[in-house]
Parts: structure tokens; C-alpha cells; sequence
């Protein structure tokens, strides 16, 4: 089966070759679907994608500012760079050489131009959509609970042996049961020093499991005993908690702009294709 797109011909092995670069992706995201569905659905979606594509390179083509040869022959080399086997480069991009790379890159400069000039006017997002947004998505902005904590460690490994590593730790855990500052006991006596032995706050995950069993179960102000981990030997303080929440408005502008701003350029692309579609003779031959 192929295609003529405003007098282009589209092979079927363009359309082939689409359907083997969704495939996998396709199968994953639908894998619940009858697989004779599927397949269909899967063609269906490489045609559409093959004569979308069609209509696009042909308008950059058409309309798209000249690109420099040296330009091109630039990212050519650097493509090249990413692959150790030539043949799958020219596999991958369904190529025969590197002059039918070099045109299709050329092609791809100019559908990026084409396709920024359909989105430069494009308005940013107002405060009203960017608040809506944020209305009607609280729970995508959900915040696990945090705590700021600081620890001492004597490390266990090749150069200290788990005796010298307790021992050095016990006269830390001594001074700061006699009254001594968390602070200054850090500096005395831990092996990471950077910033008094200040991790910042940290969340669930970001740490080893026996570390987090620990701290997140001090209460503010409070300091652990000693304590392992595969690393060595901790004792931690906890100095501020922040319990699971919402993050504010303020806190998720910036992100909710980004998404904002992709959904108004995808749907500016789509309304283009659209308008080229309309004007395009397409048969199936």
C-alpha cells in the first residue's frame, strides 16, 4: 500500500518502517488490547503519522529558509559520532547513504524553523489559566513529607576497620550525651563535614533505607543513638519537619507555565496540520 501526497509518492515501506519504530512502545501502552486491534489501530496511526509528516516537509521545503551546507555536514559528523556501527545509523534513519542523511537533515532544519515561526506569536499563559490549572490539578503537586536533618558518620572500609570506626563514634555519642552541641561535636568528630554534617531536607527514597528508619522517626530537636548503616556508623539530628502537603501556587508557576506553554504549541502544530490536510491532495494507490 502507498500513498501520493500533493503529487509525493509515499511508499510502503516508509509506512513499514514507522510501524517498527512504535511497535514497542505501542505494544507496551496497549498491551491489553486484542493484538488484531491493535495491529490495525498501530497501521492505521504510522499512516497518519507518514502523511503528517509528508505535508510538513513539504511546506518546509517549500517555505523554510535555505539551510548552510556546513551546517549540515556538522550534525552529519556529530550523528555519526553516536553510533560505533555505521550500517545501523543507515539502518535507524532508512537510508542507503550518508547523502540521503544529509537531505533529510536538511529537512528537519527547516520543519524545527517552520514549525517555531506557526508558534512565535503564540500568547504565554494567563495568570487565570496558570491558576486554574493549578485548581484542577492539586494532586499532581502533592509534596511528601521532608525533614531537615545533619548526622556524624565514622565510615567502615578499607582504611577503618568497624572497632576504631564504633569506638571514635562513642566518644561522639559521649560528648553530646554530656551536653556538647550537635554542631560542634560534627566538626570533632564525623568523616563528611561539608556544610556541619547538614544534609538538607530530604525525603523518603533519597536515602539508604537504615538511615531513613531512623531519622524519620526522631522527632524535631531530637538526636538518634548510634546507629549502622552499610556506609558505618551515624548518629543523626533532626532540626525541621514539613509534613506531606500541596505545594502553593507560588512554588509551581514556573512548571505549570512549561506545561501550559507545550499544550498551546501542540495544539498550534495540530491546527496547522490540520490546515495543511484540508488543502492537500492525498490518494492511495
Amino acid at each position: 500500500m502507498a500513498f501520493v501526497v500533493n503529487g509525493e509518492k509515499i511508499e510502503d515501506s516508509a509506512i513499514k518502517h514507522e510501524v517498527e519504530r512504535l511497535r514497542p512502545d505501542y505494544e507496551r501502552v496497549f498491551a491489553d488490547q486484542d493484538p488484531a486491534e491493535r495491529e490495525a489501530q498501530l497501521l492505521d496511526w504510522s499512516k497518519e503519522n507518514v502523511i503528517e509528516r509528508a505535508l510538513i516537509n513539504q511546506e518546509a521545503r517549500s517555505k523554510g529558509d535555505e539551510i548552510p551546507g556546513s551546517k549540515i555536514e556538522e550534525t552529519l559528523a556529530k550523528l555519526k559520532e553516536q553510533y560505533d556501527d555505521p550500517k545501523q545509523l543507515y539502518k535507524d534513519l532508512n537510508a542507503e547513504d550518508d547523502e540521503k542523511i544529509k537531505q533529510d537533515i536538511e529537512t528537519q532544519m527547516r520543519v524545527e524553523q517552520t514549525l517555531n515561526k506557526v508558534c512565535e506569536k503564540m500568547a504565554k499563559p494567563s495568570k487565570a489559566a496558570i491558576k486554574q490549572y493549578y485548581e484542577q490539578n492539586k494532586d499532581q503537586f502533592r509534596t511528601p513529607e521532608r525533614i531537615r536533618v545533619a548526622h556524624i558518620v565514622k565510615h567502615v572500609n578499607w582504611q577503618t576497620d568497624e572497632e576504631s570506626a564504633y569506638r571514635a563514634i562513642s566518644e561522639a555519642h559521649k560528648e553530646l550525651a554530656g551536653g556538647a552541641a550537635f554542631e560542634m561535636v560534627v566538626d570533632k568528630y564525623t568523616d563528611c563535614a561539608d556544610n556541619g554534617g547538614d544534609l538538607g531536607f530530604i525525603m523518603k527514597g533519597q536515602m539508604v533505607e537504615e538511615f531513613e528508619d531512623v531519622v524519620f522517626n526522631l522527632g524535631t530537636g531530637q538526636s538518634s543513638d548510634i546507629f549502622r548503616t552499610r556506609f558505618g556508623f551515624h548518629i543523626a539530628k533532626v532540626y525541621a519537619r514539613e509534613p506531606e502537603g500541596i505545594a502553593g501556587l507560588e512554588d509551581v508557576e514556573d512548571r505549570i507555565t512549561e506545561t501550559l506553554q507545550e499544550q498551546m504549541r501542540e495544539k498550534a502544530i495540530d491546527d496547522f496540520v490540520d490546515s495543511l490536510r484540508d488543502k492537500a491532495k492525498i490518494e492511495e494507490v
